[in-house]
């Protein structure tokens, strides 16, 4: 039957350390912030189990055996590799980070972050490639699986595991192609109302705030197509007189990438004359990935792109 390993004591090696490299019983305790005596009884210690003498008087200072002089540099490279081992993490270098980041977001929301992913991957992280997957996993599972690292959208799942992050604000604004009737006057409600509309739900409901609004004051919608994404919707107003349900920057903020596509369709947006409930674009991750350093870029890079005003590729 084998014996069982020998207990380890990190703090023997500290203070082996730190005695191989005074040569002093009371410097190595005041580098230790601890009292010459316990210093004392720590060197009778490493000589009992080193079966060394170690340190020996040679007049009125104390010079290394030939054992400890072989010690020295393994002594500090064992206790350099503790202290990095229980340090806190530091930043890293994301020139030399490589790896495949997946990302869980609707159509619009992928649309508006792949070219700012693509421009700050190129500039800062040229190793790392990302892979956009539709609302198609429960994110809190999926999170915590790993088959997701980043959930971005409006986050709705109740997880108390899950870390969120509110990034921007939005408001939903009406689109339709140039020309459509509802661009000759301002907007109301019943105008609104009378127009044909596409709804843009995964689920395929024909319902949302909108009507809920509308019924408010007596008025129903025409939904005469339900899609299941919103780049799929502004594509059909644009070439019809159906109106699409946008989001876009608050009034007065920056303007938001999620409106990137409506303007390069050609859509106007018009200003909703009904109290819509806010809407609100956060992501989540598991708590695991929250001190990583590659994962802390990743974040930081969605929020500069969803939080900022757009910029060209390059």
């Amino acid at each position: 039957m084998s014996s069982p390993d020998p207990v380890l004591d990190a703090n023997l090696a500290i203070a082996l350390d730190a005695l191989l490299a005074e040569h002093s019983v009371t410097r190595a305790a005041a580098r230790l912030h601890t009292s010459p005596a316990a210093m004392s009884r720590t060197l009778a210690r490493l000589r009992r189990t080193l079966q060394d003498p170690l340190l020996v008087r040679a007049g009125q200072t104390m010079v290394p055996t030939p054992r400890a002089q072989a010690l020295r540099e393994e002594a500090a490279a064992v206790v350099g590799s503790l202290r990095a081992l229980l340090s806190p993490g530091t930043g890293v270098d994301p020139a030399g980070l490589r790896g495949t980041f997946t990302l869980q977001a609707a159509d619009l929301v992928g649309a508006a972050l792949a070219p700012g992913l693509l421009r700050l991957g190129r500039q800062e992280a040229p190793g790392v490639s990302f892979r956009f997957r539709a609302e198609e996993l429960e994110a809190g599972t999926a999170l915590r699986d790993g088959r997701i690292d980043l959930e971005i959208g409006s986050i709705d799942h109740v997880d108390p595991e899950t870390q969120v992050e509110d990034l921007v604000g939005l408001r939903m604004m009406a689109a339709v192609r140039p020309g459509h009737p509802l661009t000759e006057g301002p907007l109301t409600p019943a105008g609104l109302a009378a127009a044909p509309h596409v709804a843009v739900s995964r689920r395929g409901r024909f319902s949302g705030p909108l009507d809920t609004a509308l019924a408010e004051q007596n008025l129903r919608r025409r939904v005469t197509f339900t899609l299941p994404g919103h780049l799929a919707a502004m594509t059909l107003a644009a070439h019809s007189d159906v109106v699409c349900l946008v989001p876009a920057a608050l009034p007065g903020a920056a303007p938001s990438p999620l409106t990137d596509n409506a303007t390069a369709l050609g859509l106007r947006l018009l200003d909703i004359p009904l109290a819509l409930p806010p809407l609100t674009v956060g992501m989540a991750w598991h708590p695991r990935h929250a001190a990583d350093g590659a994962h802390r870029w990743l974040r930081d890079a969605v929020r500069r792109i969803l939080r900022t005003p757009t910029n060209p590729t390059t």
